[in-house]
């Protein structure tokens, strides 16, 4: 039963996911709430994965949230799930495609779902910002600002920010390899 289920859910997302793998996060966040198959911290990781390894960031998300949910088999059958409707869509209008280049509904449908599009990445940026830049449970245990922020966090955010607009050359697989050194040193050093 869970992989008709998996499969379901993340077919689903394939198909509403429009503006690429980020956009795929608001779907995730709502089966973490609806399944718990995988946590909100769980999400966190699966996007610093799927940055570090190569291709599609919503292909590497759903074959990782199959995999945490049901193994071998769940990260195959997510990935195909993701990837179907897509590939549907595609077959479909690979067929009418000197149609749909020219019609004023299609292009007016598109410039419509741009900014849903931006809105969808913004919604899973700032649910990603507050995984991994506050502590809201430490917060609402002391009442203390200072327990909100995680501020070694957004020192190496800033830091890869700032890194990344200084040195435009340098790769981001270099600042990626950075932050995973910096994540493992912090973690066993107990900071």
């Amino acid at each position: 039963m869970i992989y008709l289920r998996l499969f379901f859910e993340f077919f689903k997302t394939g198909l509403f996911s429009i503006g690429g793998g980020l956009a795929t996060l608001p779907f995730l966040y709502e089966m973490s709430d609806k399944t718990h198959w995988f946590s909100h911290a769980d999400i966190a990781d699966m996007i610093a994965i799927s940055e570090s390894t190569p291709g599609a960031i919503g292909i590497n998300m759903s074959t990782f949230a199959g995999f945490k949910t049901a193994g071998y088999p769940g990260g195959i059958e997510a990935t195909i799930a993701l990837a179907t409707p897509s590939l549907i869509i595609i077959l479909i209008i690979s067929g009418f495609l000197q149609k749909f280049q020219s019609s004023k509904h299609v292009q007016n449908a598109l410039y419509g779902l741009r900014p849903a599009s931006i809105a969808m990445i913004t919604a899973a940026g700032l649910n990603v910002a507050k995984v991994a830049l506050v502590n809201i449970d430490a917060f609402m245990a002391s009442h203390k600002i200072t327990d909100l922020f995680l501020f070694r966090a957004i020192l190496l955010g800033i830091i890869i920010f700032a890194g990344q607009k200084l040195f435009p050359k340098i790769h981001p697989i270099a600042f990626i390899a950075f932050s995973a050194v910096v994540g493992i040193v912090f973690r066993f050093a107990g900071v």
